[in-house]
Order: C-alpha cells, then structure tokens, then sequence
C-alpha cells in the first residue's frame, strides 16, 4: 500500500495534471504535493468512480472533511477578531459566511467552479446547484490532509475570508427579514403566515420552497438547504416588493 501510495507521488504528470496543479497553486498559494487529493476533491459524484468494493469515490467525504474544517477555523477568525461580541452575533456571522450560497459564490470567485470535474447538464439536476460550493469545502478538506492545519488556516484566513469577503459589508447587511415581516405585519394588523410548499433534491442535499403568504394572498417564494434559510429568503423577496428595511 505504502509502495502504491509513493509510486503514485513520484510519476510523471500528465499536461492535464500540470496544469491543474499551476491552478491549485494560484488558488492555495502553494504548489500541491499530492495532486491527488485535489483531484478527488475536484470530482462531483456525478463523474465518480466505483472501486472494487462498490464504493463510489468522489469529493463527499473531502467535503464532509472541509466543512468542519472551514467551520472550526471561521469560528476561530471571528471570536479573536471580534472579542466584545456576543455568542448570537458570531453564529450569524459565520453561518453567513459558510452557507451554501456564499460558497457558491466564493468558488465562482476563486476559479475553483470551472475545475469541477462532472458528467451530464449541471442546469437541469438539482445536485449541481451546491456543487461549487461543495467543491471549495472538498477543497479545504484536501489543504488540510495536503499542508497541515497551520497551512490550512493560513489558507482560509488569507485567501478566502480576507481575500474574497467584506466582513463589514456582510455585517451591515445582516438583515432579519423574517423579522421586518413580522414586526410589519403586527404594526398594520395583516395576517402573516410562512409556509414550506416543496422540497427538492436528495436526502443529503434538500433544498426547501418557502412562501410569505400575507391575507391569504401568497406573495414571494424563496429557496434554502435549510427551512430557516428558505423562509429567510422569501421573507427577503417580501421585503423588496412591500419596500421595507430595518435601516433608517
């Protein structure tokens, strides 16, 4: 195994291989000792592969890995970034940061979406809507076994948080929506009610459908991998269409 394993390190890489790794280095700073990892983390289950034992190897437990990872370290960040800060706002703050869409978005940022490996129409199947953002976690999974921990946090601090966020934007904008609805709703006396019409996707990747229906008259949707999530963007839509905001 450990033969396997150093032959598989010491091989010549391919053109597709060389440049994926002048890719990761651009994105990790850091040229990648094993490639592999990364081109596992980098595999959406749809172009998996089966091993002899039937299991389907793709980036999920890299992912499983790297979101712990990302979680634990953007914890860290905010807690010595912000001292005077109460438990409530940190939580938000980070889960902001790490939810699906932000890390669609930060993968889109990165250029690590158009490494993905696939197979099949990412348009028309439900599991490519989080596959950039299941990627980038995939990825940190990867840093983490490739560099070490120390490397890894230097990599999600540098790279993604201080390179690719505004905490102060994200902070400002951090807007209860459902909260607006409501409080808006008992000042003009309107009957407001937030309902989950649909799930899609898979047992581990659901995405919820939630409505704001105001006088029984439904009046925006909003979609999230979460029922908060969803409630809080139809919540956000509502907000827009009745022109309301918590600012001054």
């Amino acid at each position: 195994m450990i033969f396997r394993f150093l032959s598989k390190l010491l091989r010549k890489h391919s053109k597709e291989e060389k440049r994926l790794a002048i890719a990761i280095k651009q994105i990790i700073g850091h040229k990648p000792f094993n490639l592999a990892l990364y081109q596992l983390a980098l595999s959406h289950t749809s172009a998996s592969k089966s091993l002899q034992d039937g299991f389907k190897e793709s980036n999920e437990r890299l992912e499983y890995l790297g979101d712990a990872i990302l979680g634990a370290i953007v914890a860290d960040y905010l807690f010595k970034k912000y001292p005077f800060k109460e438990e409530g706002f940190l939580t938000e703050i980070r889960a902001r940061i790490v939810n699906r869409e932000s890390l669609n978005q930060l993968s889109r940022k990165m250029g690590i979406q158009d490494l993905i490996r696939y197979e099949g129409n990412p348009k028309s199947n439900f599991t490519y809507k989080s596959m950039g953002g299941d990627a980038l976690e995939a990825l940190v999974g990867a840093v983490y076994l490739d560099k070490g921990f120390h490397y890894c946090r230097k990599f999600v601090v540098r790279k993604i948080v201080l390179g690719h966020l505004d905490l102060d934007d994200i902070i400002e904008n951090n807007q209860n929506y459902k909260s607006i609805i409501i409080e808006w709703a008992q000042k003009n006396n309107r009957d407001l009610k937030f309902e989950i019409v649909r799930e899609e996707g898979s047992k581990h990747q659901r995405q919820f459908i939630a409505q704001v229906i105001i006088d029984d008259e439904p009046v925006a949707k909003g979609s999230g991998f979460s029922k908060k999530k969803a409630e809080q963007a139809a919540a956000e839509k509502t907000c827009r269409t009745l022109k309301l905001s918590s600012r001054p």
